[in-house]
């Protein structure tokens, strides 16, 4: 498996597999699907509720702290929130291991 931690990353390396857990508890619970319109982009739909866009605000927030090369954009529908993952050139690798962390915490192959 490859790791979506980059050398890049400016979080503690001790931080680093707290963070990865925090994603992949939010895929595992909260992912409905996801497509991989082109190659630097990812787009998730994720289930919505109480205080779910402020906990994916927070998280994508902290997670472009240490990694600016991530773009994130969230869209809260009624019941969906609507998560694109951008990246730049240099770091399609790592929207590629994001990729098979999707299929990971969720049990699915990708789409």
């Amino acid at each position: 498996m490859t790791t979506w931690v980059p050398q890049s990353c400016t979080l503690p390396t001790t931080e680093q597999p707290l963070r990865v857990a925090e994603f992949d508890v939010l895929f595992r619970e909260r992912l409905c699907e996801w497509t991989r319109p082109d190659r630097m982009r990812l787009q998730l739909v994720l289930r919505g509720g109480p205080g779910v866009a402020e906990t994916v605000r927070d998280l994508v927030d902290r997670e472009s702290g240490c990694c600016s090369f991530f773009t994130f954009s969230l869209v809260v529908d009624a019941d969906r929130l609507r998560l694109s993952v951008t990246v730049d050139e240099p770091h399609q690798a790592v929207l590629d291991a994001l990729q098979e962390r999707l299929a990971l915490a969720t049990g699915r192959e990708r789409p």
